[in-house]
């Protein structure tokens, strides 16, 4: 943090008044909501656009560390007020929702500011960095009676609520005992620093963004493609396993694990990155059921995907189809393609939650055991050894 960083307990003191106006909002049929946008990167700036397009937002607010991408989001909200600190937006009554797309390390605290602060929340997965961030947020956004989405927009998905409804709750796929996910090649996780940021900018404020991490110096590769730094995020684990293994849950209605195992490592990108660029993880769940994340970043092999094995079939899903193939000899597979955009689904239910206050499909909860999940894996990979989980208290068991 800056050392003009206005200290967290008086911060959240002055937040108090702040939540109490922000109760008192209750939305017109026609009323805009307006929107502050914390993070204005590649995908803050996606994600704004959706919010734009839906028709039912005014982005009041813009929040970057660095000018450059504040400057491109303006092309969208040209008369938003700017900030390079995200509590200084949250001062800010007008601002309604809060849209947070900043890297990994920065999403608890950001939320849990914006719900102290009484605003709603749209946040990108994972919903953490750290496994003991979730139960916070969580209880943040009870506590506030906020409405918060967290970004596994397969949950608003019309074709994977029909092949749910479909397969899975009719009985159709059987009993389920093995969930196969995997996510191959995804090249974000192998960007390449441009050389414009050989040196740091004199509008990017690389302390700002460090910010609860330890120091460093200027780092335009940790900067550009932090996915690759576990400091930063967890990897494609909690990248790409998070929206698979959310997927898992939402049709089989178990979503946490009682152990985790895990194994990989940088086996061919010996550039500095954290992050192995090849990792397999193996998650068991209390009823008959274990589910599998296979990824690498060579580029052998590509393609992401989800797999349900049961007893009277194979449900393969994705984000473009999905397939049904019963069991039997020469048995017929039904294919059924995607009807409409996944991430405008999202924002949509998000939308209409903010006006009516009911729990959206991406509700907080949802996200932590997502990333939970996820955590468990990457905790395994980087402890070798199994870890057993408490499903109850939510805790990681001793040896």
């Amino acid at each position: 943090m800056s050392e003009n960083d206005v200290p967290r307990r008086a911060f959240l003191r002055g937040a108090t008044a702040v939540t109490a106006l922000s109760y008192s909002r209750v939305y017109g049929a026609n009323e805009r909501i307006q929107l502050g946008l914390i993070g204005c990167g590649e995908r803050g700036r996606y994600d704004m656009s959706n919010f734009v397009k839906s028709g039912k937002t005014d982005v009041v607010a813009l929040c970057d560390i660095y000018g450059n991408n504040i400057d491109a989001a303006k092309t969208t909200a040209p008369n938003a007020k700017t900030f390079g600190d995200h509590r200084k937006l949250l001062e800010m009554k007008e601002v309604d929702v809060a849209l947070i797309g900043v890297p990994d390390h920065w999403h608890a605290a950001c939320a849990m500011d914006a719900l102290n602060a009484g605003k709603d929340v749209y946040v990108e997965k994972p919903l953490t960095l750290k496994i003991d961030e979730g139960p916070e947020i969580v209880k943040a956004a009870r506590v506030n009676d906020r409405v918060c989405q967290v970004g596994m927009q397969q949950r608003s998905g019309k074709h994977y609520l029909e092949a749910k409804a479909q397969y899975i709750d009719t009985g159709k796929l059987g009993k389920v005992t093995l969930a196969r996910t995997w996510w191959h090649g995804n090249t974000y996780h192998l960007r390449k620093a441009p050389a414009s940021l050989a040196e740091r900018p004199s509008n990017l404020n690389w302390a700002r963004f460090l910010g609860p991490l330890k120091w460093r110096d200027w780092d335009p590769q940790q900067y550009w493609n932090w996915r690759a730094y576990l400091d930063f995020g967890g990897g494609q684990v909690t990248d790409l396993f998070t929206h698979w293994i959310d997927v898992v849950h939402m049709f089989l209605g178990q979503d946490i694990p009682v152990a985790a195992q895990a194994s990989g490592g940088v086996y061919n990108y010996k550039d500095g990155r954290t992050a192995p660029d090849t990792i397999n993880v193996l998650l068991e769940y209390p009823k008959d059921l274990t589910a599998t994340f296979e990824a690498t970043l060579v580029p052998g092999v590509t393609g992401a995907g989800i797999e349900f094995c049961g007893t009277l079939g194979r449900l393969y899903i994705d984000r473009q189809h999905y397939t049904f193939t019963p069991v039997g000899r020469g048995a017929q597979p039904i294919d059924v393609k995607a009807s409409s955009n996944l991430d405008m689904d999202h924002v949509e239910n998000f939308l209409a939650c903010v006006k009516s206050r009911n729990k959206p499909n991406g509700d907080v909860l949802i996200g932590h055991r997502s990333a939970q999940a996820s955590h468990l894996g990457n905790i395994s990979y980087m402890q070798k050894r199994r870890i057993d989980f408490d499903p109850v208290r939510e805790e990681i068991l001793p040896f």
